[in-house]
């Protein structure tokens, strides 16, 4: 017996109900055992009876007698448990600050390993063992150690506080119910710290979605901060390219500045050395007619001399340079020039530019659209993956549903936006007419339609091949400097604004803006009738290629 009860733990030999070991111990008919004095009490207070473990019901109060076998393993196990706490007791720790000290021990205060609440002594293991042992202090009650245990005793009767007055929120004693809470709410510890444990499991389940609810608000904040920071650098990098380009147009204009004065410089120097050359020449034959008329003028041949003097007597022919002048070139008016020049390249250059970057910025905002077969006009042709649409020469027999077009051979996308920012670009190649936009929810569909954002329409067109509008109270004709082959359209909701980019030069076609939005927005198609197949090319939604 010895032998097998080593080999069963605490747990196998506690009463469910008081959490004791056994004491009397007894079967239950489902098989389950509990001190004979717990479960009878548990069933003089609850009826039906019932089995705490597995909640059997029992329609009559089964007849339990003390299970013999049960009881002699739970009292080996108890004296085996006491030995091992004997001969541990020398192993237990001294009490360190902040623990709780055993109220027992005399001289070295010992590690207190339980409080009771009847004596209101914490004990060490060794002093903990009549607790354990004698059947009188096994019913008392004990707890992990705690400090100032005198806390729980009434300050007015000196009684245990093992009731608690709902009415004052407030624990109190047996006596404080007959006297001072007589007509008060009062039930027991028991009950009301099931209650209160229950309100702060609820308080622990709140706090813990409020924490989870800031975890994912901090996740979403640096989310956005990661965010911020790809904008800043995506910023900060189209910045620098247009500064570069900037840059690189000012020292380019510098340069040809240089040049300019410098090649006028070099035309005088040029000019100037001619002069001199020609001087240097002029003089050099004065120099030998001198000579000549020198050595003629020492002569004391007469007849040599006669013979010479008409030749020697007058100058060699040179040319009259009294009016010959090297003027310095004139810069005046060379800076200003090349600064207004500057100016009005570094205007269209930034202009085209900044397109080019809010061209980028806006294609971040791309999303992927289809056309609804369900609103597209009867005549129009879809292909199967909704990305391209033209004018039919037949009209097919459609439902008339209330979403389709019935006289324009207009078609809108699947896709609808209520917030943010979308971007979508359309190839109008070899096309003469045709119409793009986006279109609000709620517009008139059937009949003759006037596109005006009024009529919640925001569209730019082509008509006669080369007429742009953009379909504004009243139209604007718009001058384009080449005919688109793509169109992009973005919109952003809360701003209020609609506008159309020609993809391939990055040029700004036309914006919309002030816009008020309050509903849908879908992105609109008109391919316009094939006019006999000079218009028969479609209209093709096409994927986004991000500018570089």
């Amino acid at each position: 017996m010895s032998a097998a009860s080593c080999l069963l733990t605490e747990d196998q030999f506690l009463c469910s109900i008081c959490l004791d070991v056994f004491t009397d111990p007894v079967t239950t008919p489902c098989g389950h055992n509990f001190c004979k004095a717990c479960i009878t009490q548990h069933w003089n207070v609850n009826v039906p009876f019932q089995c705490p473990n597995c909640k059997k019901l029992f329609y009559t109060r089964p007849e339990l007698q003390v299970n013999t076998f049960i009881s002699e393993m739970a009292a080996q196990f108890r004296q085996s448990a006491q030995q091992k706490a004997s001969s541990s007791s020398s192993e237990q720790q001294e009490s360190k600050p902040g623990e709780v000290p055993c109220d027992v021990c005399t001289g070295t205060k010992l590690k207190a390993l339980k409080s009771c609440l009847v004596c209101l002594v914490s004990y060490c293991e060794t002093h903990l063992e009549p607790h354990l042992t004698m059947s009188g202090l096994k019913r008392h009650q004990l707890i992990d150690p705690v400090e100032n245990l005198e806390d729980r005793m009434c300050t007015k009767h000196d009684k245990h506080l093992e009731l608690f007055c709902k009415t004052d929120q407030m624990c109190v004693c047996m006596l404080c119910t007959v006297l001072d809470h007589k007509t008060h709410d009062v039930v027991p510890l028991k009950e009301e710290y099931e209650g209160k444990k229950a309100e702060l499991g609820k308080t622990e389940t709140e706090i813990q979605q409020m924490i989870q609810k800031r975890r994912v608000k901090i996740d979403e904040i640096k989310h956005s901060v990661e965010l911020s920071e790809e904008d800043a650098d995506r910023e900060i990098a189209d910045g620098v390219q247009v500064f570069t380009a900037l840059k690189e147009s000012v020292e380019r204009s510098q340069a040809e500045l240089i040049d300019t004065i410098k090649e006028k410089q070099r035309k005088t120097e040029k000019q100037a050395e001619g002069f001199i050359k020609e001087l240097e020449q002029e003089i050099s034959e004065l120099k030998k007619r001198s000579t000549e008329v020198e050595q003629l003028s020492r002569s004391e041949d007469h007849l040599h001399l006669l013979q010479s003097f008409r030749t020697l007597n007058t100058a060699p022919p040179t040319k009259d340079w009294t009016g010959v002048r090297v003027s310095p070139p004139s810069h005046e008016g060379t800076v200003v020039r090349a600064v207004n020049q500057l100016e009005e390249t570094l205007s269209k250059q930034m202009k085209k530019l900044l397109t080019e970057v809010e061209l980028k910025r806006v294609q971040q905002s791309a999303v992927d659209v289809t056309l609804d077969p369900d609103t597209a006009h009867p005549a129009l042709i879809l292909s199967d993956d909704g990305k391209q649409v033209k004018h039919g020469d037949v009209t097919k027999n459609l439902t008339d549903n209330p979403e389709r077009f019935d006289y324009c051979v207009n078609v809108l996308a699947k896709q609808s936006f209520s917030s943010g920012r979308f971007y979508y670009e359309v190839q109008v190649e070899g096309k003469t007419k045709w119409t793009l936009g986006v279109a609000r929810e709620s517009i008139n569909r059937k009949g003759i339609i006037t596109l005006t954002p009024q009529n919640g329409y925001w569209t730019i067109w082509l008509r006669n091949e080369n007429e742009y509008k953009a379909r504004a109270d009243p139209s604007v004709l718009l001058s384009l400097k080449s005919r688109p082959q793509k169109v992009g359209v973005f919109v952003d909701y809360e701003e209020g604004l609609v506008s159309f980019y020609d993809v391939k030069s990055a040029a700004l076609i036309y914006s919309f803006t002030g816009c008020c939005f309050t509903e849908k927005l879908y992105p609109y198609f008109s391919p316009f009738l094939n006019n006999n197949g000079e218009n028969s090319a479609p209209l093709i939604i096409s994927p986004v290629n991000h500018t570089e």
